[in-house]
């Protein structure tokens, strides 16, 4: 599997510092530069920047993928397997809020994978998985 280089994503949050405090505290993000209207973070090894938007509105559709309703847009990082419940165990001590529970999806399956949706307080939803075998990541 080729190395993959980190990308850059920029988020809108209507009160960044509750953003800021849920990316650090909650997820254990490292924070980078930061401005008043902004903030950057190590997202599992990529670059994560809330831009402050007050009139920021999260958008609400669903599609149903496996039986469940996701919600799109939707952005997050896949982990290695054994990192997955390390960091569903964290949001479960936070008390986080899923839209999905951590569960098992196409289970004995091309794709198998762990997974698991939230939302951030600004309402942009958030998709951790884990792939049983990485190299299935593309698996049609």
């Amino acid at each position: 599997m080729k190395k993959i280089a980190p990308f850059h994503l920029a988020i809108p949050v209507d009160n960044l510092t509750d953003n800021i405090r849920f990316y650090e505290t909650v997820l254990g993000c490292h924070p980078g530069r930061q401005s008043d209207h902004w903030a950057d973070y190590d997202f599992f090894g990529h670059q994560l920047v809330l831009h402050h938007d007050p009139n920021h509105k999260p958008n609400q559709h669903i599609n149903q993928v496996d039986g469940k309703s996701v919600p799109v847009p939707h952005f997050g990082v896949v982990l290695p397997w054994e990192h997955f419940d390390q960091l569903a165990d964290r949001l479960k001590q936070k008390k986080v809020a899923f839209i999905i529970a951590p569960y098992l999806r196409f289970e004995g399956q091309a794709g198998e994978q762990k997974t698991m949706f939230f939302y951030d307080p600004a309402g942009n939803a958030l998709e951790f998985k884990a792939f049983k075998n990485i190299s299935q990541l593309f698996a049609t």
